[in-house]
């Protein structure tokens, strides 16, 4: 084994085993799913920033439920969700299409991204269990499976994608079909201020809030998990310009590092 590979596989051991110490207040089997060895040490480092551990608590996510995961993207959430659920649940990836038709036109790194958790998710089948995904790419393809299948529907830092292409309505109501009565849609994503526009990354938790009771969800529960107070949501390059995009480079870099990432809404609502 090379030098580089020995370092690196230390480095991810003692990330893991401090984060599986953090959250000893979690259930057995998320602290080891928190713990597991499928998560890229990249990803474990972005634990203090995206508490996931507590975020799925407050979502009441089971070992034994049926998880749809919205545009999973790198993967981060889906390597702590997979395993948690791969002995009694079932992950579901509700990917970006990896193999999209000619004619449609599919940005570079959706399509890469969407091939890298579909070729994750069969090169570890054996750890995972039932896990799965299906291409979701709204409009185009937006239901999200059988009605009343699922026990949650999670989002994390995707809102905005879809509000600027004028289709969250519609993916909020795909969510609502697929959930059982009482089913959970749990939400994160970027905090706007007021008169901001999702162009910049960030959303209006009001907003966001009407738009899913008018849909038919319930708010049964917000929590300040994922804020940070010193995201002053101002930047030249929307939320992406902290970390992790770091959109500006080495551009006042320490800066936004020391504000560390944005801003977050976390958001728990039922299916009616």
């Amino acid at each position: 084994m090379k030098k580089q590979t020995i370092a690196a596989a230390i480095v991810l051991s003692s990330l893991l085993s401090n984060n599986a110490l953090a959250h000893g207040d979690l259930n057995h089997e998320m602290s080891a799913a928190l713990g597991n060895e499928l998560r890229q040490a990249k990803n474990v480092t972005r634990d203090q920033y995206r508490h996931p551990g507590e975020t799925l608590a407050f979502f009441d996510i089971k070992p034994t439920d049926t998880v749809i995961e919205l545009w999973p993207g790198g993967r981060w959430y889906a390597e702590i969700l997979a395993p948690y659920l791969a002995k009694e649940g079932h992950y579901i990836g509700a990917n970006f299409d990896a193999n999209p038709p000619e004619d449609v036109k599919a940005p570079a790194y959706r399509v890469r991204l969407g091939k890298a958790l579909d070729t994750w998710i069969n090169d570890n089948q054996d750890s995972l269990g039932k896990a799965s995904t299906f291409a979701f790419d709204p409009p185009r393809l937006i239901s999200m499976g059988d009605n009343n299948s699922a026990d949650a529907v999670l989002t994390f830092r995707n809102l905005h994608n879809w509000a600027m292409a004028g289709q969250l309505e519609a993916v909020l109501e795909s969510a609502y079909q697929v959930l059982k009565p009482g089913g959970v849609l749990g939400v994160v994503e970027h905090r706007a201020k007021a008169g901001m526009d999702a162009k910049s990354g960030y959303m209006l938790q009001d907003e966001m809030v009407a738009l899913a009771e008018k849909v038919g969800f319930s708010l049964v529960a917000s929590s300040e998990i994922n804020a940070n107070a010193a995201d002053t949501k101002d930047h030249p390059k929307g939320v992406w310009t902290l970390p992790p995009s770091l959109r500006l480079g080495d551009q006042d870099k320490e800066k936004y590092l020391a504000i560390g990432e944005s801003d977050r809404m976390t958001l728990k609502f039922v299916k009616k």
